[in-house]
C-alpha cells in the first residue's frame, strides 16, 4: 500500500494535480518547486499577501514575525506559523496547519490539518491529511553514505532515482515524539509509530509500530 492513491485522499491537498500524475508520491518531489511557482501565480491577491518573492500567504493564516520564510512557498488558509519556525523554501502548506518553534520545512507537501508543531525537520517528504509528527521527530532524508535511496518494501526494493527522499506519511499517521523516519520511510494510512523509534522501510496501514521487527495490526493489538 505504498503507492500516491493509496496513501492519500487528494481531495486535501492544493497539490492535487502534481501527486496525481504520479505512481508513487516520491516522484512528486522534483516538481514541488515548479508546481508552487505555477500555482501561486493564480492565487487571488484578495485571498492572499505576497509579502516576498515567490511567497504567498493566505490573509487569514497566522505568521509569528519571528519566522524565517522563503520562496517557493505557499502557506494555506488558517495555518499557524509559529516562533522561529524556518521554512527554507519548495514547500506547500495546507489549510489548518500547525508549523511549529524552530520547526524547519524543506521540498515539502503538507495536505491540511498536517501539524509538525514542535522541534521538527521534514525534508524532501509528503505528509498526508491529519498526519501529525510529535515533538522532536525527524525526517532524515540522507543517507550515510550519500548513495540513492531505495524503498524496502518488504523483500521487493524500489529504487527512487533520488539522493534525497525523506518520508511519505500517509493520512492520519501518527508518529511519536523523538522518532527518526530514515531516508525512504512509507507509512500507511492511519498508522502510529511509537515514540523513540527508528523507522526504516515500509510500516502498513491501520498498524503500530513498536519497533523494527514488532509492527503488528491495530486490531491485534
Amino acid at each position: 500500500m505504498i503507492e500516491t492513491r493509496e496513501l492519500y485522499d487528494l481531495a486535501h491537498t492544493a497539490a492535487a494535480p502534481l501527486l496525481e500524475k504520479t505512481r508513487y508520491p516520491w516522484e512528486a518531489l522534483a516538481g514541488i518547486s515548479d508546481f508552487i511557482l505555477a500555482l501561486g501565480a493564480t492565487l487571488s491577491p484578495e485571498e492572499y499577501d505576497h509579502p516576498a518573492e515567490d511567497v504567498w500567504i493566505a490573509k487569514d493564516a497566522t505568521v509569528f514575525s519571528t519566522a524565517y520564510i522563503h520562496g517557493p512557498c505557499i502557506i494555506g488558509h488558517g495555518t499557524e506559523v509559529r516562533q522561529c519556525a524556518f521554512i527554507r523554501g519548495s514547500a506547500l502548506v495546507g489549510e489548518g496547519c500547525v508549523v511549529g518553534n524552530s520547526t524547519e520545512l524543506k521540498n515539502v507537501i503538507l495536505f491540511d490539518g498536517v501539524q509538525v508543531p514542535h522541534y521538527n525537520y521534514v525534508g524532501d517528504s509528503i505528509l498526508g491529511y491529519k498526519a501529525h509528527m510529535g515533538a522532536g521527530s525527524l525526517t532524515s532524508n540522507v543517507k550515510s553514505d550519500k548513495t540513492l535511496v531505495v524503498i524496502h518494501n518488504g523483500r521487493e526494493d524500489i529504487p527512487t532515482g533520488r539522493k534525497k527522499v525523506g518520508a511519505m506519511l500517509g493520512d492520519r499517521v501518527e508518529v511519536g515524539c523523538n522518532s527518526v523516519l530514515n531516508p525512504g520511510t512509507v507509512i500507511g494510512r492511519d498508522s502510529n509509530v511509537y515514540p523513540l523509534s527508528s523507522v526504516r522501510g515500509v510500516v502498513p496501514e491501520n498498524s503500530i509500530f513498536k519497533a523494527q521487527n514488532n509492527v503488528v495490526p491495530k486490531s491485534l493489538a
